[in-house]
């Protein structure tokens, strides 16, 4: 419920058109899925340097005295561990409270690399933090949970990912990023990986951020306190605002809602509002994004000498009206014409991810990894999406039906693939897509009633 208490969400997407589009991420695990309300360095090239779409490297043979990938990664999460426990530190500091003792402990098995043990202290703290379904509120937490969520985020993506191909994928993102932009993730991947790698790296350090937990007040704190004296972060009067905004925006909609009831509906599917003891209730991860979104905008205009960067998480339309491709994930609001999403610059992402997944479909290490399968599978249909509400519709078929191959269970490739089918009257041609997901994922109830539901389209007479 969203009031003054939290609330949460992962992601999901239905079918629009004949069928309901829901959206919800399911990529996401931990921390970033369940982003809530609370009250209480990079070597920089354009885009087009990785035009011909290497996100996929080829290790170098390595010297007896080189390290592994896996040396490189480890040395790294222990790195970004170090940082972070001087950030709960600080940050306890000004807030003049004690750090629990288990939080040292947490600290402790980062150092030491063993995963069972960081995962089990994590699933305490989780308990404990008011963010979680079921979760209790400890306020010994509160300012220093979002600095232990970092540094549990970046350890578990270690402990997913292949180390090779978790180095490939940050890299492919930070190499994309301009001098000064602020790179802004989404999903856990999209926002773990590149900042454990930014903030480990030479070079330019970005301000990396996460659009999932803005809603969140101990989040804002926590980026005041990392880039503060480097941008115009957003407050708790922001976080304030957005939410009387949207609140103002759900009662307006729930009562047209309720007045012309053989109307359109204009509250959003997933949107849960009510009225509660004469007290307006929201609930859902569609309202908590909603709120987000709003404050992304305020991000970007108290900062209008910055240029940003994002991997979507939950589709923001007011985002992606004036954003345009970069590399692997999407430039907001481009400032020139070199950078304006022209058919020319469509062409050319299309082209970059031809030769970014004919890599991936023959990297054994890429497809032995749910997680890259997955991430990548992601990064094109957010693409897709974005040519999709810009118009390009035949380059948006083509990056879901790639986001379809590099991960065929994906749900939200095949919903968004079916999707644009469907809007185009080719029912016939959604079938092989489901199909195809229930061969790889036969026991996932959403693609049993997909392909119900698209073969009795199918078979119902056209007029």
């Amino acid at each position: 419920m969203i009031n003054s208490r939290p609330a949460r969400w992962p992601w999901l997407l239905g079918i629009a058109c004949l069928l309901l589009l829901v959206i919800g991420l399911l990529l996401r695990r931990h921390g970033d899925t369940r982003s809530q309300i609370n009250d209480s360095p990079a070597r920089s090239t354009s885009a087009d340097a990785a035009a011909d779409g290497s996100l996929v490297r080829v290790p170098r043979a390595r010297g007896s005295g080189a390290l592994t990938a896996e040396q490189i990664v480890s040395s790294k999460v222990r790195q970004f561990a170090r940082s972070r426990r001087e950030y709960v530190y600080a940050m306890a500091r000004r807030a003049n409270k004690q750090v629990p003792n288990e939080v040292e402990e947490f600290f402790d098995a980062l150092e030491r690399g063993n995963w069972e043990e960081i995962e089990a202290l994590f699933k305490g703290f989780a308990k404990r933090t008011g963010q979680y379904e079921g979760s209790t509120h400890s306020p010994e937490l509160d300012e220093i949970w979002p600095a232990i969520l970092d540094a549990y985020g970046a350890a578990q993506e270690a402990h997913l990912w292949p180390a090779q191909k978790l180095l490939d994928y940050g890299n492919a993102v930070l190499d994309s990023l301009r001098p000064g932009m602020v790179y802004v993730g989404g999903t856990d991947p999209g926002r773990w990986i590149p900042a454990l790698l930014n903030d480990t790296r030479d070079g330019e350090r970005h301000i990396v951020v996460t659009q999932n937990a803005f809603a969140d007040r101990r989040y804002l704190d926590y980026v005041e306190s990392q880039y503060g004296d480097r941008f115009n972060a957003l407050t708790h009067t922001d976080s304030e605002r957005a939410f009387a905004d949207y609140m103002a925006d759900a009662q307006k909609r729930l009562d047209h809602d309720r007045q012309f009831p053989n109307e359109p509906r204009q509250l959003r599917p997933g949107e849960d509002v009510k009225m509660v003891d004469g007290k307006l209730q929201v609930s859902g991860q569609v309202s908590v994004m909603a709120i987000n979104e709003r404050l992304f905008q305020m991000m970007l205009e108290k900062n209008p000498e910055l240029s940003f960067a994002m991997e979507e998480s939950f589709p923001f339309k007011s985002v992606l009206a004036d954003a345009s491709p970069l590399g692997p994930i999407m430039e907001v609001r481009p400032r020139d014409q070199q950078n304006a999403f022209t058919p020319e610059r469509a062409a050319e992402t299309v082209d970059y991810w031809r030769n970014a997944t004919g890599q991936l479909l023959n990297d054994p290490d890429a497809q032995a990894s749910d997680a890259v399968r997955k991430s990548y599978s992601k990064l094109l249909s957010s693409q897709g999406g974005l040519f999709e509400q810009r118009k390009h519709m035949a380059e948006a078929e083509q990056l879901f039906r790639l986001a379809n191959e590099v991960c065929p269970y994906s749900p939200e490739a095949v919903f968004r693939y079916i999707n644009l089918l469907v809007s185009q009257g080719r029912v016939n041609e959604t079938l092989p897509i489901v199909e195809n997901a229930m061969r790889a994922d036969p026991n996932n109830p959403q693609f049993q009633g997909l392909q119900t539901e698209l073969s009795r389209m199918a078979r119902k007479p056209t007029r």
